[in-house]
């Protein structure tokens, strides 16, 4: 019995720690920044490791006229998805960060790739701006929106927003962090 039990101890013990050190998690983070010297903005980064590949992911996504000049108050303009900087993530505002499931991480980069492949003139500030994309990558993380908020020009409010309406999905213990 007492080998039985060193044999357990020496074998399977190790093993059942590797398997929890291999548990891996994409993190998705929502950002805005504010009105000051840039446009205001919303977005998302994400980080971790995907739980089925092993693919790791450091990366960033959101949604944005290629010019910000008067043009985009008037109708559609040229759009991209884009990746910021360090340091504008550093100067924006995070919301929360909330543990995705490989479903959900999958969900969030189809609407990324989406949105990246729509034909152009595909950015419009009252249609189809950076609030509506991360509005769309929220749903797709499983999380709560109002399609008929008033905040779609407002990224910090609408963030604010899915934070309030996704409270339930947010206390299951998979959010990380809340700002």
């Amino acid at each position: 019995m007492m080998i039985k039990r060193l044999l357990l101890t020496l074998f399977i013990a190790p093993m059942l720690l590797c398997a929890n050190a291999a548990h891996a998690a994409v993190t998705i983070t929502f950002y805005s920044h504010e009105l000051g010297s840039q446009f205001p903005h919303a977005f998302a980064t994400l980080k971790g490791k995907v739980d089925s590949t092993g693919e790791v992911v450091d990366t960033n996504v959101g949604f944005t006229a290629t010019s910000t000049g008067p043009s985009i108050l008037f109708g559609w303009v040229e759009g991209r998805v884009s990746v910021v900087k360090p340091k504008y993530i550093a100067s924006s505002a995070p919301h929360f960060s909330y543990e995705l499931t490989d479903a959900e991480y999958r969900a969030v980069m189809a609407v990324a790739d989406k949105w990246r492949n729509k034909p152009q003139k595909n950015y419009n500030l009252n249609k189809a701006n950076c609030v509506h994309f991360i509005g769309e990558i929220a749903t797709a993380a499983g999380l709560k929106i109002n399609p008929a908020s008033k905040f779609f020009k407002k990224p910090t409010s609408f963030l604010k927003e899915v934070t309030a309406l996704s409270r339930g999905r947010l206390a299951s213990g998979r959010i990380l962090y809340k700002g």
